[in-house]
């Protein structure tokens, strides 16, 4: 299997060749559902946190007596019945969401995702980026080249959540020249994972030789 190569200016350089068991993967939807909602899960932050009876604060006494109000009995203002009183069966803060994820599994479902990108044409295989200064219209432009490349023409619209740009090392002037493109979220390839290809639709990635060499040992 191999896939087109091109320079930041759109044109195209050369091939890649990529391995079938990263590319070339049929679809397996509840592997990734699976995977993807213990991801979500384990990113949860737990705040939600409803007082019971025993936490409110008041009701040391009996509000009124026992017979001869023609009212109903109650022992205290901290009852659920109450305004104000302790909540029945609300969330709690020490409740526990996370779940655990085989590690094979996680990385299985990475590869199924890449390889619906790969078929989908969402993935473009780029040789490299240079940048001489940190500047935002540089970063438009090389943009503005690569949507010239057939199916990419989708890439230079604004949209939120439009680009996974994926590096295979830090570059801090392309990091901050491509940082004020709202669609554009940039990252070293090594640290994607499942839910961050599903929120983009398009993945560029860089040096696609060495990039995909650092996928592969995230098996090993």
């Amino acid at each position: 299997m191999e896939a087109k190569v091109y320079n930041q200016k759109g044109e195209e350089t050369g091939k890649v060749k990529l391995p079938n068991e990263i590319f070339g993967l049929k679809w397996n939807g509840d592997l990734v559902h699976q995977v993807t909602t213990g991801m979500q899960a384990n990113q949860r932050i737990n705040i939600a946190h409803t007082k019971d009876r025993s936490e409110v604060s008041g009701g040391g006494k009996k509000p009124y007596r026992q017979k001869g109000t023609g009212r109903a009995r109650h022992g205290s203002i901290r009852s659920p019945i109450w305004k104000g009183g302790g909540v029945t069966h609300g969330p709690l803060k020490d409740k526990k969401y996370r779940e655990k994820i085989n590690k094979k599994m996680k990385i299985k479902a990475l590869y199924t995702i890449l390889s619906e990108k790969l078929k989908d044409k969402e993935i473009l295989f780029i040789d490299d980026i240079k940048l001489k200064e940190v500047k935002t219209k540089l970063a438009q432009k090389i943009l503005l080249s690569l949507s010239k490349v057939s199916g990419f023409n989708k890439l230079k619209m604004k949209k939120k959540n439009n680009i996974f740009l994926s590096l295979n090392k830090k570059d801090e002037i392309i990091r901050k020249s491509f940082n004020n493109l709202p669609q554009i979220y940039l990252d070293r390839i090594g640290n994607i994972n499942p839910l961050t290809i599903l929120k983009y639709r398009y993945l560029i990635i860089v040096d696609p030789e060495k990039s995909i060499n650092l996928i592969l040992n995230k098996i090993k």
